[in-house]
């Protein structure tokens, strides 16, 4: 049995749309679906609404990234690679695409673009400091632990 840790409020905006799903007990993320087709002209980038508003628990965001589908089945990639929806945002929840082909590509109504990662997110306190403590890597980045 799953025990439900948080609700998320969500509010149709659109006479077609979705709730979000969960695909399988394991699955991290929530299926978000499209509520109208959508018609992408070659290269061309623009924001896909979704048709649904949610209420993001305090202390918590929402991840919405492509799904892994999403990257092997279409041309689509999001052009920001995710987006962040804040507990305080009641706004419509939207993609942002862009069709990497030469070619027309069409979603239909009720394909599943996006999901959604209920992330909890803690509050820090930041606190300039003069030096940062060492590491092993120390300011090693790109490559550094190895190919």
């Amino acid at each position: 049995m799953v025990k439900i840790m948080q609700v998320l409020k969500v509010k149709k905006l659109h006479k077609n749309a979705q709730l979000p799903k969960f695909g399988t007990d394991g699955a991290a993320g929530m299926d978000f679906y499209i509520p109208r087709p959508e018609t992408f002209i070659p290269n061309e980038t623009r924001l896909v609404p979704l048709g649904i508003a949610v209420e993001v628990p305090k202390g918590h965001m929402l991840i919405v990234a492509p799904r892994s589908s999403t990257g092997i089945k279409t041309p689509l990639r999001m052009t920001n690679s995710i987006g962040v929806i804040d507990s305080d945002y009641r706004g419509e929840i939207n993609a942002v695409f862009e069709n990497t082909s030469n070619e027309a590509y069409i979603a239909h109504e009720g394909d599943r673009l996006v999901q959604g990662i209920l992330v909890e997110v803690p509050k820090v306190l930041i606190q300039e400091v003069e030096e940062l403590t060492e590491t092993k890597r120390g300011v090693g980045g790109f490559g550094s632990t190895g190919a």
